[in-house]
């Protein structure tokens, strides 16, 4: 009988990676596929203007990764977290000037503590899957992300779903304020992009 070859998880092409966590674990990763360039570039759009450190939650294969780069955020100046370790592996053998940490997003303020004594963050950019979360899950993990950004950071995440990722509820009681950005229809599946900023807490 011919041997078996098995590919190691660094050999694999990014797509059948990311579809191979995806089929172990469809409520972890929130997508069946990487997010596109035109995905990419409408989360950059929603970046302040002098936006140099960013925090990126949920790195996948790098797609957004790779985007920040070219964008121009220096490798020091990006962090990254990656909840699936072979995710996470990968990025970091792709990204060797990149701070790329395994963890959960609940445990953002303590995982990042290093890189926001530095400065805290200008933007957070998440492709978490938000819309498939309970309220309390949300919560811990905006709470934690607006505990690692400058006063007028924002939180860019995106969303396949039709209405905003993070509940009003959640939104209201972290005194959030929300705004939909682009829909990008090119992008598989088509998804928009939503943008939060620290507004008034609720009364």
């Amino acid at each position: 009988m011919p041997s078996q070859v098995l590919q190691s998880p660094s050999t694999l092409p990014r797509w059948l990676l990311f579809l191979r966590q995806w089929l172990r674990n469809p409520l972890r990763t929130a997508a069946i596929a990487p997010s596109g360039p035109d995905l990419a570039a409408a989360m950059l759009a929603e970046l302040p203007a002098d936006t140099r450190r960013v925090i990126e939650l949920g790195g996948g294969t790098g797609a957004l990764t790779k985007a920040l780069l070219a964008h121009g955020i220096a490798p020091s100046d990006l962090l990254v977290l990656e909840l699936d370790k072979v995710l996470q592996a990968q990025l970091q053998q792709r990204f060797p000037k990149v701070p790329v940490l395994h963890g959960d997003a609940r445990e953002l303020s303590g995982l990042a503590r290093g890189f926001v004594a530095q400065a805290p963050a200008d933007a957070i950019v998440s492709g978490l899957g938000l819309l498939s979360m309970p309220s309390s899950l949300q919560q811990d993990i905006l709470s934690a992300a607006f505990a690692c950004l400058r006063e007028g950071g924002v939180f860019v995440q995106f969303t396949y779903g039709p209405s905003a990722p993070v509940r009003d509820d959640v939104a209201a009681t972290l005194g959030l304020r929300v705004r939909r950005g682009e829909f990008v229809l090119r992008n598989m599946p088509p998804a928009t992009v939503y943008v939060y900023e620290r507004g008034s807490p609720s009364a």
